[in-house]
């Protein structure tokens, strides 16, 4: 693979920027720009503004001053609208620009390098043009917000220096949210190279401030040079490029430094006496990943994307952001009280694409009677409202997101900026698999559970996505849309991350969402159980039987920790319907998982096959003896 390009620069294209600076900024933004003394920064500076032709640049720095003038001119502009309860606010994307579009998302590739052709991609110089001739003059008339921002914590051996640019206040307003300030962290760091860049744009807006041209809507990512560029659509996820653009380069970068970065929430699960364990989890949207992350009684470290690096033997983990943009579709205040608490009380939040009427934001499965009309995305909405398809319009949209920074929720982890980050004891993976994999188990051991629970993860397509909902797909543990590396080199880097650790964490495969004729074999809080149950397994407090995809927990635990955690009786009913091993549906997914990573990991490590093949002897072993549909209580303890 290519490497990144070096910017060469000279003293007389500073001297020209410098001018070009001072012809667009006032001496205040002009003197933050120049205290960076960053030739490199400059030189994207430069070509941010010349490319786009802004009227004039405001450059943001880390003061309490500054991010309160960011929130105003977010509402003063009309990209947010102030709601009933203090501090919240509301944003609306256009109809066709309401989560990621993979369509659009694509990687510019440099001729002679190769990326897996699962990956959405076009040739760099070509997409280059097309990109740069789409942002051409699109901040005329308009000012342009530059931000500095820290993946990680900053001044720490997790930080990853960034700067975005914009024309939207909103986005400025949300990296307030979610990121750590890094104007501060970007002077003491000199004259670097690498920083990742973001350029973005809303594009032509209408009357109500959405971008008016989504047919014209790209997102592309350069890795050589790693930049982000983003044009002509406002939904956070395409257009704050810190989310899972930058995570992009971040995975390209830790593959070059020797560690991971990975689509996980961090939480902290308490234990017998005063004791936290730490966990990560990878979830695909729609799965279970907030609600997990933020289990009544533990503490979140983060909901979205972790770094994980081997310090002395050791796994230890941060939260690359520092505020969550969740999905609001079904959270309630008897199912997610925590959250609940920060959507309905005074406090910084920003609602997107959700339902107003009388000030009051409404949102799908929140437990209350939402108005027959009110304000949406689609401007003025009533009840059997329908698109130009004919499609029934929803109150609000599946994909309705809260942005709120985590320091607002009572259950944040002390530990969120911990320069160190924390140890990692354990990883679920999680899907929504309605057939085979039972709600919890473990894995035999890391490589088993990196293949079998994460490059397996086998998922349905959610609204997160713009396309088809319910569709069953691989997604590679939660993140293959976004590895910039091949995907078999990505397998390869997880599973020799456990090398150079002493004690590797656990690693469990989840499933909230197996089903029988009935419907759902577990309930919502159900989780929690799974969750404790995974927390006594990595202190080996509780046993665990061997059945042919895993360690599964014993009837036993499992009745002790439903009277603990959710103050039930568990019955052999449940417990057998939760656990039985359903050997043809094993096998088909076997047989899914094989075909995917032979038809789009060329590349893959001979582990996957190897892995697979001895999941699938074990299995026809086990039907050889007790039949296609095995109750957890016919195998043997661990």
């Amino acid at each position: 693979m290519e490497e990144a390009v070096t910017v060469k620069v000279t003293e007389s294209d500073r001297r020209t920027w410098h001018e070009l600076f001072a012809a667009k900024m006032s001496e205040k933004h002009l003197a933050r720009v120049l205290a960076i003394n960053n030739p490199y920064f400059e030189a994207f500076l430069a070509d941010c503004i010349e490319l786009c032709k802004p009227d004039r640049v405001e450059v943001l720095d880390d003061s309490p001053e500054d991010r309160e003038y960011s929130r105003r001119m977010a509402i003063e502009m009309r990209e947010e609208r102030p709601l009933a309860i203090p501090g919240h606010t509301y944003h609306f994307d256009g109809p066709k620009d309401q989560g990621r579009d993979r369509e659009v998302t694509k990687y510019l590739v440099p001729k002679g390098d190769t990326l897996s052709k699962a990956l959405k991609q076009i040739d760099r110089d070509e997409g280059l043009a097309e990109i740069r001739g789409l942002l051409d003059s699109s901040m005329k008339g308009r000012v342009m917000i530059v931000r500095f921002m820290s993946l990680g914590p900053a001044n720490s051996i997790f930080s990853i220096p960034c700067v975005e640019c914009t024309d939207s206040w909103y986005v400025s307003h949300s990296l307030d949210l979610l990121y750590r300030p890094g104007y501060e962290f970007f002077k003491s760091l000199g004259a670097i190279q690498n920083f990742f860049k973001v350029l973005h744009s809303a594009g032509k807006l209408t009357e109500d401030m959405v971008s008016a041209e989504p047919e014209k809507k790209r997102i592309y990512i350069d890795y050589l040079t790693e930049t982000v560029y983003s044009v002509n659509t406002q939904y956070a996820g395409n257009s704050v490029g810190l989310k899972k653009l930058a995570l992009r380069l971040t995975i390209r970068k830790a593959d070059h430094e020797g560690w991971l970065a990975e689509h996980m929430f961090l939480m902290g699960v308490h234990g017998p006496n005063g004791r936290k364990t730490y966990f990560a989890g990878a979830f695909p949207s729609g799965c279970g990943k907030t609600s997990t992350a933020m289990l009544p009684g533990e503490t979140i470290l983060g909901d979205d994307i972790a770094y994980f690096r081997a310090v002395n033997g050791e796994c230890r983990a941060a939260n690359a952001e520092s505020g969550i943009f969740g999905i609001i579709q079904n959270v309630s205040e008897e199912s997610d009280p925590t959250i609940w608490k920060v959507l309905t009380t005074p406090g910084e939040v920003i609602f997107s694409n959700v339902l107003v009427k009388d000030g009051r934001p409404y949102w799908l499965g929140m437990g209350v009677e939402i108005p027959d009309e009110g304000l949406n995305y689609s401007g003025h909405w009533f009840k059997g409202k329908r698109d130009e398809d004919g499609e029934e319009i929803l109150p609000a949209h599946k994909n309705a997101r809260y942005a709120v920074a985590l320091r607002a929720l009572d259950n944040c982890d002390p530990e969120l900026d911990n320069p160190n980050g924390v140890v990692l004891s354990g990883i679920m993976y999680g899907g929504r698999d309605r057939r085979a994999y039972v709600p919890v188990q473990q894995a035999f051991d890391w490589d088993h559970g990196i293949i079998m629970f994460g490059a397996a993860l086998e998922t349905e397509t959610t609204f997160a996505i713009l396309e088809a909902e319910g569709k069953m797909e691989i997604n590679l543990m939660s993140i293959q849309d976004f590895v910039s590396i091949p995907l078999g080199r990505y397998i390869a880097n997880n599973l020799n991350f456990a090398k150079k650790l002493v004690h590797p964490p656990a690693v469990f495969g989840v499933n909230y969402f197996l089903c029988d004729e009935h419907g759902y074999v577990n309930e919502v809080r159900d989780k929690h159980v799974w969750v404790k149950w995974m927390e006594r397994r990595v202190h080996k407090e509780m046993s665990a039987i061997r059945c042919p995809t895993g360690l599964l927990p014993t009837y036993e635990d499992l009745r002790l920790l439903f009277r603990e955690v959710r103050g039930k009786e568990y019955t052999v009913e449940a417990y057998r319907k939760q656990f039985t091993l359903r050997v043809p549906e094993n096998l088909a997914k076997l047989d899914r998982v094989e075909r995917f990573h032979r038809e789009n990991v060329p590349d893959a490590p001979p582990q996957v096959f190897e892995i697979l093949a001895q999941q699938r002897e074990r299995l026809l072993e086990a039907r050889a003896k007790f039949g296609d549909y095995i109750a957890p209580d016919q195998f043997p303890p661990e």
